[in-house]
Parts: C-alpha cells; sequence; structure tokens
C-alpha cells in the first residue's frame, strides 16, 4: 500500500478529527517497497545505537561530554551513508541564572526517585491532592535534577561532573537527495542533548538513535527516493529549542535556492514536513494514587503522534499527523499510533508556522509527561539499566511509523 504524497497537499479538512481526502492507498501486485524497507530495521541494532549515545553521559549541553557526543553522531551518519554531513554553528551565551535564594541555598539535596515507590510533594487529582476530578486522572510531581549526589551509580556521576560553559555549539545534519526532485525535502530530527545526571537514554537517546537507523537505511544502496531527506540532531534543546532555533533563523531564507546556480544543487531543499523524535520509550501508564509508576508497558501502550492545533499550519499538519497514522497502521509491528493536538516543548515547535510539523514521542507531552507520568524525565533514573526490552521495542515502532510514512512521501524505490 502506498500513500499518494501530492494528494497530502489538496487535502480539505472535512472534521475535526479526520482528513477523509483521497490520500490513496493502492493496492499493487508488485513487492512493497516500504516493508521491505521497514523489515530492516532491528531491534538490537536500534539499542546499540542508544547504548552507544550512554557513553557520553546525559551528553549536556556546553560540555566536553556534549561536544565528544556530536562527534561520534557525525561518525554514526557517516557509518550510515551520508557523504555530505554538514555542521551548524552557533552561540549559546545566556545571561547568568538569578542568584539562589537564601531558601533555595539552605534546601536538603535531591533525593534520587524510584521507579516503584511515591515521588514525594503533591501527588494526587491533578496535583491537587486526593479530592477533586481532573480528566488527566493521578499525577505525580516532575522537575530537573541539578544535584550529582542524587546520581547513585559513580560512573554516572563521573561522566556527568563537567558543568556547562556558555559559547559555541555545533549540530550535525546531512541529507539523502532526491532524485527527481533534490529541492524538496522532509526533516527527520531528534535532540542529542540532555541533562539530570543520567545517560540520558529515553530523552533523548531513544530519538537520536530513531534519526540515525533512518539515516542508515535510507543511504542503503539501492534505495531511492525522489524527494529529499534531511535528518538532524539538534543541540540545546534541554535550554530552550536553541539549536533547531539557530537552524530556522539560518537556514528558512535558503530553501530551494540552487546553488551555484546550474549545479543542480540545493544546500536548502524546500521544506515539506517536520518531524521531530522526543522520548520514545517509556509509556507504563498514569501514576497511581500514591504516585507510583508501574515498571512495565503498558498493554495499551501506543506511539503518540501530536500536531499543535493553535500553530499556524494546524490544519496542513493534522493532516501530515493522520499520514503518519495510517502508515502506522499498515507497517507498525507491536504497538498502534494516535494523534493529539498538543505538540509542545520540542523542536518542531520552531518549525510549526513554516512548515507542516508533528512529534512522536512515547505520550502526549503536556497532560502525560508532564502530568508525571515518566518518572526517568530529567532525573537519575534516565539510564540504560531501567528499560526493558518492551520499552525499546515501543521506540523501534516509532521507528517502523516515521520510515514507512516517509518511504511513501518522498517516493522510495529499491533496485
Amino acid at each position: 500500500m502506498f500513500i499518494n504524497a501530492r494528494a497530502l497537499t489538496n487535502c480539505s479538512l472535512l472534521t475535526a478529527a479526520v482528513c477523509t481526502c483521497s490520500i490513496a492507498f493502492a493496492q499493487s501486485a508488485a513487492p512493497d517497497p516500504v516493508r521491505e524497507l521497514v523489515s530492516r530495521l532491528d531491534l538490537e541494532s536500534y539499542k546499540a545505537t542508544i547504548n552507544g549515545l550512554t557513553q557520553f553521559g546525559d551528553r549536556r549541553q556546553g560540555t566536553t561530554r556534549n561536544r565528544d557526543a556530536v562527534d561520534w553522531i557525525e561518525q554514526q551518519l557517516i557509518a550510515a551513508g551520508c557523504d555530505n554531513v554538514e555542521r551548524l554553528h552557533y552561540t549559546f551565551d545566556p545571561e547568568p541564572p538569578a542568584p539562589r535564594s537564601p531558601a533555595q541555598a539552605t534546601a536538603p539535596a535531591a533525593t534520587t526517585p524510584d521507579l516503584t515507590t511515591a515521588t514525594g510533594g503533591s501527588v494526587g487529582r491533578n496535583g491537587s491532592g486526593p479530592g477533586g476530578s481532573s480528566i488527566f486522572g493521578y499525577r505525580a510531581p516532575t522537575g530537573v535534577n541539578r544535584d550529582l549526589d542524587a546520581q547513585p551509580d559513580e560512573r554516572i556521576r563521573l561522566l556527568n561532573a563537567e558543568e556547562p560553559e556558555n559559547g559555541p555549539r555545533e549540530q550535525v545534519y546531512c541529507t539523502k537527495i532526491g532524485s527527481l526532485y533534490p529541492n524538496e525535502a522532509y526533516i527527520i530530527g531528534a535532540h542529542m542533548d540532555g541533562h539530570g545526571v543520567n545517560e540520558a537514554v529515553n530523552d533523548d537517546a531513544s530519538g537520536t538513535a530513531l534519526v540515525i537507523e533512518l539515516a542508515r537505511i535510507f543511504n542503503a544502496p539501492g534505495v531511492e527516493t525522489e524527494r529529499s531527506i534531511r535528518f538532524a540532531l539538534w543541540n540545546n534543546e534541554e535550554t530552550g529549542l536553541n539549536g533547531s532555533t539557530a537552524y530556522v533563523e539560518q537556514r528558512a531564507a535558503l530553501q530551494g535556492i540552487e546553488n551555484p546556480v546550474g549545479s543542480g544543487l540545493y544546500p536548502e531543499p524546500r521544506w515539506l514536513g517536520m518531524i521531530q523524535h522526543d522520548m520514545m520509550l517509556w509509556d507504563h501508564g498514569a501514576p497511581r494514587a500514591d504516585g507510583t509508576v508501574s515498571r512495565d508497558q503498558r498493554p495499551e501502550a501506543d506511539v503518540n503522534i501530536e500536531f499543535q492545533f493553535a500553530s499556524e499550519l494546524a490544519d496542513a499538519s493534522m493532516r501530515l499527523a493522520f499520514v503518519f497514522k495510517a502508515a502506522a497502521d499498515a507497517y507498525n509491528t507491536d504497538y498502534p499510533a494516535t494523534v493529539g493536538p498538543h505538540m509542545t516543548n520540542t523542536d518542531s515547535t520552531p518549525f510549526m508556522n513554516a512548515v507542516p510539523s508533528i512529534s512522536l514521542r512515547e505520550n502526549e507531552r503536556g497532560a502525560h509527561t508532564g502530568g508525571g507520568w515518566n518518572p526517568s524525565w530529567h532525573t537519575p533514573l534516565d539510564v540504560w539499566t531501567n528499560f526493558t526490552d518492551d520499552d525499546f521495542r515501543l521506540g523501534l515502532n516509532a521507528a517502523q511509523t516515521t520510515l514507512s510514512a516517509v518511504a511513501q512521501l518522498v517516493g522510495a524505490k529499491l533496485e
């Protein structure tokens, strides 16, 4: 089955939930190249790429471990077959934070939460205690760990000991050049930096590894795409989407411009869609009344595809999201996909008013992650040993979703 990519731009919105236009799935007697490409995704390869990133700790921006990780990612893209890896340079130089108040200075040191015990603080419906009602159910506290001693693993503490410094930053990207329309591209992205004194496995080695794995498959010998695909690994997401914002600021005006003229080269193809991947592994369900969260992936786990209903391109972004859901319905092996309208606080945000933009993740950022569904979010728990194959397989299914949708949108073919 194949999606008609051009039909995506011709859809008319018939309801608020479903685009019933002719994004046709045409039956073909020929072998399905999309299914063949999806079959090349491998759980152990995906896990190995995630595990490779853990050697750099949380990869916090402005540190040697972050710069070493950027170098490592570049080498992975080259090994994946990208022969045009580039770096985008920018400077991150924010104002120093306000001095801590006396109360903050004397606050007790942070403690490491546990996956199966209450995390402390206000726990209850909508965070207000046991009474009241809320569509979000029970919630648990969230926050960013900055305390090195909250990490019980000495090896991980040592990896993350260096504090960030302001200054120059780099991030890497590469491009699969389209054979018919090199001047048009879909952007597949994830952020490679993290924080919390951990290994940043879920946030966001899980998304970074997904992008690297897709780069490997699309750049393999014998794979041709009519349109281009850009694979981008953003830096400085955790400080406020600074890396992806720098990309938009530096490159938006270059879209679709042939350079040099007559060369057939488009350093910045015209953006057709931006697909972000941010935290792919943990969908264990809502907190219980006491704030605890199950250690096991819930049977109802799904790949959440989010668009932002308040963006200027909400309708087009919603249609793109449903293209991805249709692809997941056809090609995912273990977990389904759902669509939600609350994309926020991730690297698709700087793009969302310029190009249809979506984010794939473990669950909704605001209602779920923000409600304490994931106790590893920005905490010392985001380490390799806290994730199982069921978790990694959820990330692999997100990769299946993106690979199958993008393969159809760019007209992927196999020789």
